[in-house]
């Protein structure tokens, strides 16, 4: 037995219907999922880090949780902007657009050029990935400096009256933690929060009252950085 045949295999071994379950209430598909909680996961990662031929075969199994796994054990190194291009392409839920970003795409030197690539795109789930690596560089890149998120606020604002559930989300995401990132930025979060909060747009005004009731709190501005 191969290894991909072997970790598919148990990855069904940990199937959980009850997980299976919420994972569809929780709007991901359930045609080729098998209900693997995220924490099992990552344990079942841990051993085959940087894997990257492994990766590749998991993902083209199609299995949810491979897909899942598979930015996991990836080597961001060897990920090409093509691969990524792929395999957003390929992202038909949520849980796998994030996970990527967080676990991958974030880490590989072209994650800010695939920010404005993605953002244009009408795919509602290619359009979350340029505001998912929005949240997650706001969050993990401790190198890049304000020069480099400061531009993304106007894709934000651009991007604000797309009513798509997963996009909207991704975008107030994207505004929340860009803003909570330092003070400067926080200053500037909070000027587009308000500008929005006060559109004529539904979805525009939801995302940004939103955004500002996070970005207002004493507590969440008390822990922001200089």
């Amino acid at each position: 037995m191969d290894k991909t045949t072997e970790l598919i295999e148990l990855l069904k071994s940990h199937a959980s219907p009850d997980h299976l379950a919420k994972m569809k209430r929780f709007g991901i598909p359930d045609e080729r999922a098998l209900g693997v909680p995220v924490t099992q996961l990552r344990k079942i990662a841990k051993p085959y880090k940087r894997q990257h031929e492994l990766a590749l075969s998991l993902w083209e199994t199609g299995w949810h949780e491979a897909r899942l796994l598979a930015p996991m054990i990836a080597d961001p190194a060897r990920t090409t902007p093509e691969l990524a291009d792929r395999w957003t392409d390929g992202f038909d839920a949520w849980d796998i657009c994030d996970m990527c970003c967080q676990n991958l795409l974030r880490h590989t030197p072209f994650a800010f050029d695939k920010i404005y690539a993605y953002a244009p795109r009408e795919e509602e789930f290619v359009r979350r990935t340029a505001f998912a690596l929005i949240a997650t560089l706001a969050v993990g890149d401790k190198k890049s400096g304000d020069e480099k998120f400061i531009p993304l606020f106007d894709l934000i604002e651009t991007a604000s009256a797309d009513p798509r559930n997963f996009v909207r989300k991704a975008v107030n995401w994207a505004l929340r933690q860009t803003g909570k990132r330092n003070l400067r930025l926080h200053t500037q979060a909070v000027a587009l929060s308000r500008r929005l909060g006060a559109s004529a747009d539904r979805t525009a005004a939801w995302i940004g009252r939103d955004a500002l009731r996070e970005l207002s709190d004493p507590k969440i501005i008390a822990r922001i950085k200089p």
